[in-house]
């Protein structure tokens, strides 16, 4: 399942991920999981906020990215064109975030 984790990768996962049997096989890879633990959970590990959240407005982007109804029903069948309708769709979100509100 994971197999192109590459020694020093960092696996960024929600809370759900958070099991003994996953960060096992990420430390025999050499790759790090950060992953936020479940709060009943008793031994805790090393976790970053600041990577997490870094994977959180990745995901907040990817959540306004599916607002472009091309986007999330992929009309366009070619991959040269739905890159372009996402490239599209990514420089509109960008452009809203950064016009000025005066």
């Amino acid at each position: 399942m994971f197999e192109t984790v590459d020694p020093g990768h960092i696996l960024l996962s929600d809370r759900a991920y958070d099991s003994y049997a996953l960060r096992a096989a990420m430390a025999e890879r050499g790759a790090w999981a950060n992953i936020r633990a479940m709060p009943n959970r008793v031994k805790t590990f090393p976790f970053s906020q600041w990577v997490y959240r870094q994977r959180n407005a990745v995901e907040r982007f990817f959540r306004k990215l599916k607002h472009c109804r091309a986007v999330a029903t992929r009309y366009d069948k070619r991959d040269d064109n739905f890159l372009a309708s996402v490239q599209l769709a990514s420089i509109r979100i960008w452009l809203r975030t950064y016009e000025s509100v005066t």
